[in-house]
């Protein structure tokens, strides 16, 4: 539908440049996850967020969720048109990976170790504290569950609750999602969480989820930026890449 796609070219031709222009204001580093078909579809902001010096990572070719692919090469087929759209790109194949829809499926966890990805940012066992994924569940309808172990991949935790996606944006789809959650409520609840991991958790990783079509509405940027601001007022805080901080887990750990 055309207009469910302008949404789209929102995001690359205006949300986008806004969120480079505050980063840049602010310098702070940003990990972009960005869909191989979106690098194919608009190369040149794309290339714009590599070339002013953001990290670009995996999610996915086609924003398909892993687990529904009906074979275990269909997945890794995307899986590897995105790391050759990323390559195209950058000159690098990426270290890091977000499914779309922070899914995943049987297979996941083995394509991600055979193209030789390091470190995961779509799971929600922890809210601030990076860990090692953990592989080999298992979840019966009729028995316990079964974690698992944990692999050599580290995991930096997501949550809904630091996603603009489902709170912002009305989804025409059946069922149909609102998405007109109170925007005073969301950004409370971005301090709120910000502010507790950094009294309690020491070390604490704050991840936020955001889309350049969503947050990169004009009134909302300037939310973000005071935002930043207040997390900037905190002596001891810092912004890093995902990547770097996937490293210095691994080299602690």
């Amino acid at each position: 539908m055309p207009t469910r796609h302008s949404r789209g070219v929102y995001g690359a031709n205006v949300g986008a440049p806004r969120l480079l222009d505050l980063h840049d204001k602010h310098d702070i580093p940003a990990t972009w996850f960005v869909p191989g078909h979106t690098i194919d579809s608009f190369p040149e902001i794309s290339a714009e967020v590599w070339d002013r010096g953001y990290d670009i990572q995996h999610h996915g070719w086609s924003h398909t969720g892993p687990a529904t692919y009906e074979t275990k090469e269909d997945e890794k087929a995307d899986v590897d048109r995105a790391i050759d759209s990323i390559v195209d790109l950058t000159g690098r194949k990426p270290t890091g990976y977000r499914s779309p829809a922070w899914d995943y499926s049987e297979n996941t966890l083995d394509i991600l170790d055979e193209v030789g990805i390091e470190w995961d940012s779509s799971k929600m066992a922890s809210d601030f504290e990076p860990h090692w994924l953990y592989g080999g569940w298992s979840a019966p309808e009729d028995g316990a569950y079964d974690r698992g172990e944990p692999t050599d991949i580290v995991e930096l935790p997501v949550s809904w609750q630091r996603d603009d996606w489902p709170a912002l944006t009305f989804t025409w789809a059946r069922p149909h999602r609102m998405g007109y959650v109170s925007e005073d409520s969301l950004f409370q609840r971005y301090y709120d969480q910000f502010d507790w991991m950094h009294e309690n958790v020491d070390d604490g990783v704050f991840i936020l989820t955001l889309h350049p079509q969503v947050i990169g509405q004009a009134h909302r940027i300037s939310r973000l930026e005071e935002l930043i601001e207040h997390m900037n007022s905190k002596d001891d805080v810092e912004f890093e890449e995902m990547d770097a901080v996937a490293t210095e887990f691994r080299e602690n750990n």
